[in-house]
């Protein structure tokens, strides 16, 4: 649903109760995100996804704020658990580090393309993407954020079976359960999560890649109808 959180203010809460704040960054990287800045303690990523880049690589990490609550706690599970980047995968998180300001700023050019678009077609419910000014977070994105990011989600007129229609007449979008490739990909994501998920049953997620937005935009389209 692309819920904006309010970094600053979830920080006063947590540091007046006594406990740190965790911020996962993944979706914004540290190109269009710096929660450290908004009093967090610790950032995760999964480098799987934007820091990667190429849907090549498995892998993670936790940056902290200070070294003085976390960090021995934190070196010894990695030391006798074995949390520990192989060589190999930490060269290809290391390639991708190198072109993620462009590829952000163009998945993020990409994304606003196709946001638009979509809220603009008949057979769309509802955009969920933060640097529409429809979104209820966009005030508070453009506060806390560079730019809005490369993931949407949207919701089809006709419920489940109109949702589950346009994901699999999708040409140029893959259908798959990722994020921050190249490649654009899409999901029925109620499907995707299983039994019990709260997620609307005529939602897609997309995650919008690096092609040409017009191809983007016309494929959409054309599954939409």
């Amino acid at each position: 649903m692309m819920k904006i959180t309010d970094l600053a203010a979830v920080a006063e809460i947590t540091h007046g109760s006594g406990a740190d704040l965790l911020v996962d960054n993944t979706f914004a990287t540290p190109m269009l995100q710096r929660p450290l800045e908004f009093g967090a303690d610790i950032v995760l990523h999964s480098t799987t996804k934007y820091c990667g880049g190429h849907s090549d690589v498995q892998g993670g990490c936790l940056v902290l704020k200070s070294s003085a609550r976390w960090k021995e706690r934190l070196y010894r599970a990695r030391m006798i658990m074995g949390a520990v980047a192989s060589p190999f995968n930490s060269w290809l998180v290391l390639r991708g580090l190198r072109s993620l300001d462009c590829r952000m700023e163009r998945h993020c050019t990409n994304a606003a393309k196709v946001a638009a678009a979509l809220e603009a077609h008949a057979k769309v419910e509802r955009v969920w993407y933060p640097g529409l000014a429809s979104h209820p977070g966009h005030g508070l994105v453009r506060r806390q954020m560079k730019a809005f990011g490369g993931m949407l989600s949207f919701q089809v007129r006709g419920g489940y079976n109109e949702a589950i229609r346009v994901a699999s007449q999708v040409k140029l979008f893959t259908n798959a359960t990722s994020l921050g490739g190249t490649e654009s990909l899409i999901e029925h994501r109620a499907s995707s999560e299983g039994q019990g998920t709260k997620v609307p049953q005529n939602l897609l997620r997309v995650s919008v890649g690096l092609e040409h937005t017009d191809d983007l935009i016309e494929d959409l389209m054309q599954a939409l109808g």
